[in-house]
C-alpha cells in the first residue's frame, strides 16, 4: 500500500448496521462535514445479522456498537474510492488511552469478525 494513497478524517460514529458497516458523519476539514455515510470497514468481514449467521452477527454487531457507537474516530482511507456497493472501504482507528486502536483488527482478534481479502 502506497502511504501517498492514504487519507485521513475525524469523524463521529452515527450508527452500527453490523460488524463491517457503519455509518458515520465525517470531518472533511475546512467546515465541511458530510453527514451520515455509510462506510465498510476494510480487510475484514463479519457474519451478517440475517440468516444462518444471525446470531454471530448480533454479536459482532454489539460488540462494535459498544466500542464506538456516538465515539469520535480516526477515519483512514485508500485513494477516498468506493466499492462495489458504494461505500468508502475504511480503517477506523479509535483512541484508547494514549493510543489508537485498529478496530478492523480488534474484531478480528476478538473472534467478531475474519481477515478477508475484497
Amino acid at each position: 500500500m502506497d502511504p501517498r494513497n492514504l487519507f485521513y478524517y475525524k469523524g463521529k460514529v452515527i450508527s452500527v448496521y453490523d460488524g463491517d458497516t457503519v455509518r458515520i458523519d465525517i470531518d472533511l476539514g475546512l467546515s465541511i462535514i458530510v453527514k451520515n455515510e455509510p462506510v465498510r470497514l476494510s480487510r475484514i468481514n463479519a457474519p451478517e445479522v440475517r440468516g444462518q449467521e444471525k446470531t454471530l452477527g448480533f454479536l459482532s454487531r454489539d460488540y462494535l456498537k459498544n466500542r464506538i457507537e456516538n465515539k469520535e474516530i480516526l477515519l483512514q482511507t485508500e485513494k477516498d474510492d468506493k466499492g462495489k456497493y458504494g461505500r468508502y472501504i475504511v480503517e477506523i482507528w479509535i483512541k484508547d488511552q494514549e493510543e489508537y486502536i485498529n478496530i478492523n483488527d480488534e474484531l478480528v482478534q476478538k473472534g467478531f469478525a475474519a481477515y478477508k481479502e475484497y
